[in-house]
């Protein structure tokens, strides 16, 4: 468990990161894919080694827990939450390879010379316990070769290597790493998000590609399950990120907007808004801690707390953008204010591993199943 020394270092380096290179250009990277990749903040987040801080000490990595990477997400996501999804679909990433029991296969990852060495592709906003793989993999005498298209591949077209999931007609998903660079796989045009922008997103078409079995077969549906649980809060506290954000920046603009001789801060309707926002960026923070401690501490419930918290949070973070929008008037719907960005991106993040709708139903089924804790 992080302590609250390193806690506050961690969050102290994404501040400083934030606030040097997100804030510069963020228009500019949000107009993806009709402006360049931003390679250069995402080499620089690679080398202050944002990109492997939960991976364990033995493989290089930061040896941190869910609560450090929520830190860093929250941060990320009050200034440019395309970052914070880079960042978070990799360490999705990466705990599917952990509780595959595939250690190796995050080996040379955080020596890597390069961000796209040490990202991994991921079809982040699927739920392989719903979607069925689109990908069939065959195992021959030269191992596994894969067939089909693997649809919303986030960073398909950046990382050189993927991490799919593929039907071998053994009941079950299985999870598959795919070098991006063999012969056989076909890349689409980068596909143009909702929000979250410069967190690019493409389709993979894959003919007889090679792929390494990542921990066992037909295992990725349990697999999944605990990634997932253990990864919702730090989707929410992107979430909450964004939230806290959009609260910054309508609490500065009704402090200078002047309007029938005043501040609009000074309306009554203004400070009802203002207030509602508050109480929900609370909320949202005290629901992300929660539910990082539900996962760092395992105790009785933990996985329906979890659930329950981080998809409240994101509920109240696409809820206050709009009133985010709201408190700028006709300013709240123009790129220079960044509140309309917020109000795709919170709705962008609340999709990840799934829809909403198929995520209140998949925490129904577990409350019916497992019943109220205590």
């Amino acid at each position: 468990m992080t302590g609250g020394a390193e806690l506050q270092m961690l969050r102290e380096t994404a501040a400083s990161f934030a606030a040097n290179e997100l804030v510069r250009d963020r228009e500019e990277r949000d107009r993806y894919p009709f402006s360049p990749l931003p390679l250069d903040v995402l080499e620089k987040a690679h080398r202050l080694g944002l990109f492997s801080l939960t991976v364990p000490e033995d493989l290089g990595g930061g040896g941190q827990g869910i609560r450090a990477l929520a830190a860093l997400l929250a941060v990320t996501g009050e200034t440019d939450a395309s970052l914070g999804g880079v960042i978070f679909v990799n360490a999705l990433a990466q705990e599917i390879c952990l509780r595959s029991g595939a250690e190796g296969a995050l080996a040379g990852l955080i020596e890597a010379e390069s961000a796209p060495q040490a990202l991994m592709a991921l079809p982040a906003w699927d739920d392989p316990r719903i979607t069925a793989p689109s990908l069939r993999a065959v195992e021959r005498d030269d191992g596994w070769m894969l067939d089909g298209r693997a649809e919303y591949v986030a960073l398909a077209g950046l990382a050189l290597r993927a991490l799919l999931p593929a039907d071998t007609g053994k009941e079950g998903v299985s999870f598959f790493l795919v070098d991006r660079q063999s012969g056989g796989l076909g890349l689409s045009d980068p596909l143009v998000s909702h929000g979250l922008r410069a967190c690019p997103i493409w389709d993979l078409g894959l003919s007889e590609v090679p792929g390494a079995l990542v921990g066992e077969e037909g295992a990725g549906v349990r697999v999944f399950e605990e990634a997932y649980s253990r990864m919702l809060p730090a989707a929410a506290a992107l979430a909450a990120g964004i939230l806290r954000g959009s609260l910054r920046e309508a609490l500065e603009y009704t402090k200078q907007r002047r309007q029938g001789g005043r501040v609009i801060a000074g309306w009554s309707e203004v400070r009802m808004i203002l207030a509602g926002m508050a109480m929900a960026s609370q909320e949202a923070d005290m629901l992300v801690r929660e539910a990082c401690r539900a996962v760092e501490e395992g105790y009785p419930g933990w996985r329906l707390a979890v659930r329950a918290a981080s998809l409240r949070a994101m509920d109240l973070a696409c809820e206050a953008t709009t009133d985010g929008i709201q408190l700028l008037g006709g300013n709240g719907y123009m790129v220079e204010y960044h509140q309309e960005k917020r109000f795709r991106d919170s709705r962008q993040v609340q999709a990840l591993m799934g829809a909403q709708d198929l995520k209140r139903q998949e925490l129904a089924r577990l409350l019916l199943e497992e019943g109220l804790p205590g």
